[in-house]
């Protein structure tokens, strides 16, 4: 921030369309950590992986019916990523080394179940932010868990605060609102790339400039890529290739709405801009959602953001606390049963 008391520095990001290794556990972080480094000699400070990158997307649960992905389930369980791990270990230390912020999206595997899970790394390697896709699309939902609140925040980087969602849940306007109403100026959008046909393209990029100009913030979104070998190792019989293709649109969207250079729909790269963030406040000025454009009387967002696990333990009530008093310990949506005597 300069004396003004708002963030006019020019961030140089990258968002990263590359193909996955599907067949050898580790090709695909090592492809990673190779886009880091490059992107490092380039002078980027922001990066942007897609959707589930590590290992890989599931696009296997695309195309073949839940009885018969079983084999295919399981060895995603066998490559996918736990937090921490060696994985995210590697990461840390590669944001680290290049003074650099990254958002990976990975399969987590927490105890039984896998997740989609966005990470993002600080440039000192700190993960700032783990946050698992509320709810998986469609197919997905075969394949991972549902996500809670917590994660739907923007958190302060090196960069400046970065919000993150995938695919679809830039559908979900409540979601997107809640980055919104936390102070975004960058957002990274990661959707799987290599799907469903030239629709998804198109249906990509309304939703990434149509969240840029209503947050008023930067969009870094990267999507996959698959060669012509992996759309055959996938679907062997040739008979879905359509659909394993297409679906391409890595791009950096400005606070206006507009592409701040030319996407990327083809092949693999990363693509890079120079992103000054003193146009976030130019057209906050304008229009800004969450302040001067809201009527939060009329309509205001409700965000549940505490953590959900499966288990809460209550702890024993102490001798200070009386059956008329607060109970600390008591979870506000706890089911209580009563038992009312009859008036005398």
């Amino acid at each position: 921030m300069d004396e003004s008391g708002y963030d006019k520095r020019v961030i140089r990001a990258a968002a990263v369309q590359i193909a996955p290794v599907l067949d050898r556990a580790g090709g695909t972080l090592e492809r990673v950590l190779n886009a880091i480094a490059e992107g490092a000699d380039k002078g980027v400070g922001f990066m942007v992986f897609p959707e589930t990158f590590l290992p890989y997307y599931p696009y296997f649960s695309f195309i073949d019916p839940p009885y018969r992905m079983g084999a295919r389930h399981l060895a995603l369980y066998d490559q996918a990523v736990t937090v921490p791990g060696p994985v995210t270990q590697a990461l840390s230390a590669a944001a680290r080394r290049h003074a650099m912020v990254l958002v990976v999206g990975v399969n987590e595997r927490d105890g039984g179940s896998l997740y989609n899970t966005q990470l993002v790394f600080d440039a000192d390697g700190t993960l700032a932010l783990k946050r698992r896709k509320i709810t998986p699309t469609y197919h997905e939902r075969m394949i991972w868990g549902q996500g809670d609140g917590s994660g739907l925040h923007a958190v302060d980087t090196a960069v400046g605060r970065v919000g993150a969602l995938a695919c679809w849940e830039h559908y979900n306007p409540l979601a997107r609102y809640a980055l919104m109403a936390d102070g975004e100026q960058i957002h990274a959008s990661q959707f799987p790339g290599a799907l469903v046909g030239p629709v998804f393209h198109d249906q990509i990029e309304a939703a990434i400039r149509h969240h840029a100009a209503e947050s008023a913030c930067f969009v870094v979104n990267a999507t996959g890529w698959l060669t012509d070998e992996q759309r055959a190792a996938i679907d062997p019989g040739g008979t879905h290739h359509r659909v394993l293709a297409g679906g391409c649109h890595t791009a950096i969207i400005s606070p206006e709405g507009q592409h701040v250079v030319p996407p990327m729909t083809q092949g693999e790269g990363l693509l890079i801009a120079d992103c000054d963030l003193s146009l976030v406040m130019k057209r906050k000025r304008m229009m800004d959602s969450v302040g001067h454009y809201a009527r939060p009387e009329l309509l205001r967002l409700y965000l549940d953001n505490r953590p959900a696990p499966a288990l809460h333990r209550a702890a024993a009530p102490t001798l200070a606390e009386t059956p008329d008093g607060p109970d600390e310990h008591r979870l506000d949506d706890r089911p209580v049963a009563v038992l009312r005597h009859p008036a005398e």
